[in-house]
């Protein structure tokens, strides 16, 4: 790496650092989506007023679930694509509905999620991917 590529912000291993990124973005969703299987705390989400309701419980186990689905996706580098639209469907009603659309300041950490989503939905997964070994998929720096 030279200078002038830092500089100018020339490409300097995209698919590499997609991948990398893909497999923490992932492993933080995965670690966040285990919550499912903590029935007290899933117990405490569902008492919040947001989630007082017909479906409230209903909601709060598969917002969980998404995360958790998704984050497994995200880490293997499989179904990447659907994996990013349960995060932009997931953080997008976290941000919006839960968070009442603040996310310029109080709910930036969703909506950075869903940015991420929309990242790995239009660029594929990058490197270190199974959708490149079974699909032989191609990412937008390749095409």
């Amino acid at each position: 790496m030279n200078w002038k590529s830092v500089l100018v912000g020339l490409p300097y291993g995209p698919n590499n650092g997609m991948g990398v990124i893909r497999i923490m973005l992932g492993l933080l969703l995965i670690y966040h989506g285990l919550e499912v299987f903590n029935t007290s705390l899933m117990d405490e989400y569902a008492t919040w007023d947001s989630f007082k309701g017909t479906y409230g419980v209903f909601l709060v186990y598969a917002g969980k679930s998404f995360e958790l689905i998704a984050g497994i996706s995200l880490f293997l580098g499989l179904f990447t694509r659907l994996g990013s639209i349960l995060i932009i469907i997931t953080f997008l009603y976290i941000t919006f509905y839960l968070g009442n659309g603040r996310f310029w300041y109080e709910d930036q950490h969703p909506f950075m999620f869903v940015l991420f989503g929309l990242v790995y939905f239009f660029n594929g997964p990058g490197s270190w991917s199974l959708d490149h070994k079974f699909f032989g998929s191609k990412d937008a720096a390749e095409s």
